[in-house]
Order: structure tokens, then sequence, then C-alpha cells
């Protein structure tokens, strides 16, 4: 499957559900409590995320999505950090004021990079704490292009069918994180995401593949779904369609440090993906792609826009070689998104020689990633004269694509590269020879907007021009 970007800056998703503060307070422990055999923490630091559904809106918002987040809180300072949280990334809450309830809080004791202690604030909420919630649904529904139900089983989603009806009338897909064992109150839902645990609590031991779709099957026809995603860990994901042949996708994580919130990001990735236009299937591609991301870090995580698309580039073999101009300036955002220190060089290239190798490889130490402009074949031939290029543009891109110090390969069609560093503004830009500062074609550009100017020597005194001549010696 040949996987694309979705435009997740122009989707909307509305997550409805349980949410809850996590606070972690960390402080070093040196002694033990004279009152009782405990380790005495001195808290030096406080760290609130926000947690279930408000980790959901958090993953949503990381893609570049719009997120909108209906919930339940108490009346408490917890309230406040998650709406402060949440509204700094940009998500829109539309809470729900408990009278009599605290927002659901999860308060750690870290000492050391150990929990020693977990204290969780909570009363599950009623009916009467979330009677809004259709009300406020139905005046966003228009906006979305999808619906989560994100449920802890802490009482914030207690009429879900009217909720899922609501979707549906208003043409919105609807995606349940679904909890317990009463898959019924899900009936009618586009599509469920219950992990193999929560699937085997509901329909029974799943020791084979036959096994998981023939009772996968049975669940979705029962409750009336269009698609059913069971995420099973290390065994990956198995969407079901009825009438449709299984799609398995295996695990792409190479490196497992923390499985906390990955659930979240699926369902994340789904939601925006489908938002965005995707179809079901490449959805889920993207879903296990970033699932294989977050699950390599450590707490819980998000997987930024920039994050996906250079995965979706590594997939596809396209994070390296040779770019068109808008796919450069697309690798160049994911690049500085990372922290990435962008390195740009010029020229002909016409042979690459010795000299060249050396020069790139020097240019390629300055920073994190090496960009390689080369004159089109008219451009050469206007500065070199009628016989050169020796060899044609894409093959002297080909060979640059192929060194190991190059990044990327552009060609261009002026005579100068000036254009080119006014869109890219690179933070160094190289040029080799024997020049000063000042006398490298488009410095006061780079020197403008702050970066740097380096001039480095070619290796072995190798020239092009000179290989040129001493073969057309020997003819």
């Amino acid at each position: 499957m040949q996987l694309t970007m979705p435009r997740f800056d122009q989707s909307q998703v509305l997550v409805i559900g349980d949410v809850m503060l996590d606070r972690y307070w960390h402080g070093g422990t040196s002694r033990i409590s004279p009152e009782a055999p405990v380790p005495v923490v001195k808290v030096n630091g406080v760290e609130d995320r926000p947690g279930g559904a408000g980790n959901v809106a958090l993953n949503i918002a990381a893609l570049g999505s719009g997120a909108s987040l209906i919930s339940v809180v108490g009346q408490d300072e917890a309230a406040d950090a998650l709406r402060s949280r949440l509204e700094s990334v940009g998500i829109h809450t539309d809470f729900q004021t408990s009278a009599d309830k605290p927002t659901i809080t999860k308060l750690r004791v870290i000492s050391r990079h150990q929990q020693l202690i977990r204290m969780d604030f909570e009363d599950s909420f009623g009916a009467a704490d979330s009677d809004g919630f259709l009300d406020k649904a139905r005046k966003l529904l228009p906006m979305m292009g999808a619906v989560i139900l994100s449920d802890y089983a802490k009482g914030s989603l207690q009429d879900t069918q009217s909720l899922i009806k609501a979707a549906r009338a208003a043409k919105v897909p609807v995606l349940v994180d679904p909890k317990g064992t009463d898959f019924e109150r899900y009936r009618g839902a586009t599509l469920l995401t219950p992990n193999l645990h929560e699937f085997e609590a509901v329909m029974g031991e799943c020791s084979q593949e036959s096994t998981l779709v023939a009772k996968g099957t049975e669940l979705m026809l029962s409750l009336d779904l269009e698609a059913l995603l069971v995420t099973r860990g290390e065994h990956g994901m198995t969407l079901l369609r009825p009438n449709q042949p299984e799609f398995h996708l295996p695990a792409r994580a190479r490196e497992v440090f923390d499985v906390t919130g990955a659930g979240d990001t699926v369902i994340s990735v789904l939601a925006s993906s489908m938002a965005a236009g995707s179809g079901l299937p490449q959805a889920v591609a993207l879903a296990n792609l970033a699932a294989g991301i977050v699950v390599g870090k450590l707490g819980t995580a998000t997987i930024s826009g920039p994050e996906l698309r250079r995965a979706i580039g590594a997939e596809q073999g396209s994070e390296r070689g040779v770019m068109t101009e808008e796919q450069l300036l697309i690798a160049l955002e994911d690049a500085r998104a990372q922290g990435e220190k962008v390195v740009f060089t010029n020229g002909c290239f016409d042979i690459i020689h010795a000299g060249h190798v050396g020069y790139l490889e020097d240019a390629r130490s300055l920073g994190d990633r090496l960009v390689v402009a080369i004159n089109s074949d008219e451009s050469v031939s206007r500065l070199k004269g009628p016989a050169r290029p020796i060899n044609p543009v894409d093959r002297r891109m080909a060979v640059l694509a192929g060194l190991e110090a190059v990044d990327w390969v552009i060609s261009f069609g002026d005579d100068t590269p000036e254009r080119l560093l006014e869109i890219i503004k690179p933070e160094v830009l190289v040029k080799g020879g024997d020049y000063s500062e000042d006398q490298v074609v488009g410095w006061e550009i780079v020197k403008g907007y702050g970066g740097e100017v380096k001039v480095l020597s070619f290796f072995d005194n190798c020239s092009t021009t000179a290989i040129v001549e001493k073969i057309r010696d020997q003819d």
C-alpha cells in the first residue's frame, strides 16, 4: 500500500469521554521516615499531563488536526490545570462541571525514575453529570469530520446510543475505544477498536486467526458495525469489514519502551485520517505506523505531524534522494521540526571525482542534513560552454543521491542558486574553492537571516575541467 500524508490541517475531530489529570510529583529521596518504614521524598518538581480523553485530544492536535473535547470535570484546581494545558495547544474544551465530584486525578510520586506510589482522586460520574453532552455535540457535529467516544469507564459516557445516533444522522463517522464487557452500548458505531484482551473478554478466546475473524464478524453483524479493528500488540492489527477479506498489518515497533497511551494514538490517527478523507485501510496503516513510533517513547506520548510524515517518507524510501522543490520544502520542514541543522551547497557536479566526495563529506559534517543543488543542463552550458555537461542532469543527480554524505538533491535552471537560498534558508551555505566569504554567491542572503557561510577546499587538487581536458588529449 502506498501511504500518503493526510491533510490533517483540513480535518476536525470531536472527542467525547472521560478526561483525567495525570499529575507527577518528582523528587529525590535519601532517608527513611522516622514515622513509618517509607522513603521521604523531597518534591522539587510537579508535572501535569491531560490523560484519558484529554490525551486523545492532545494526539489529534499534535498531528495538526483541529480537536474539540467534551467531558466532565469537578469544580477544582485540577479542572483549571486541564483546561489550561489543553487550550494552550489549541484544543476547544467544552467541559460540564460536576457540583459534587472531583476532577479525576491520578497522582504519582516519582523518585529516581521509579514510581513509589499512585493516589487516585475520583468518584464515578452519573447521568446527571453528563446530561448536556448531546446538546453540546449537536452544536459541533456540522463542523466535524469524525467523532471519537473515548471510554475509560469513569461514568462520563452514560448515553452512548444518543451520541452515536446523532453523529450517524449527521453523516459523521463514530469511532469507539471501548471499555468493559457491554459492547451493546456501542451499537451502530462506525468502528470499534478493542485490544485483543478486551475483545476476548467479550467474545471468548481466539487462539487462531480463523477464530478471531469468525468471532469478529459475528460481533460486527450483531452490533451493526461498519468495521472492527482489533489491536494485538506484538502481533499487529486486524481490520475486519463485513463481506470483505480481513486486512492484517504486522507490528511496526523495532523496540518497545512503553505501551502507555498507544491505544490513544491509534484511534487519534484513525479519526484524524478519516476526517481528512483517507479510506479506512489507509487510515489503519497510518495508525499502525504511528503506534510503532509511540511505543518507542517513554511515558504517555504523542506523535506529531512531522514525525508521521518522516515515517511515511522512510516507508516509501523517500527520506533521502532526488527531490522536487515542493518535496524538498516538506522534507526541510520535518527536519527542522526535529531540530536538525540544514547545510546547502551547489555546483555543476558534471563528473563526480574524489575531490567532490571529500568536499561533500566535510560539508555534511557541518550540520545534520546536506542539500546539494545542481545546475540544469541548460545552465551548465551557459556557464561552461556548449560542450558541457558531459553527463545529463538526471545522471548527475542519481550519482550524488547515491553518496552517503548527501541527503537531498535538487536541480535549478538559473545561473545562480539565489532563488533557492531565499526559499530554503539553510543554516549553513558551503562553497568549495579558493574564495573569500563575500565572494560566495548568495552570501548576503544567508548572512541576512543569521546563517553561516563556509568555504571548503576540494581534495587532491581535482578538477572536472582538468579531467575532461585529459580525456580529450588522449583521443
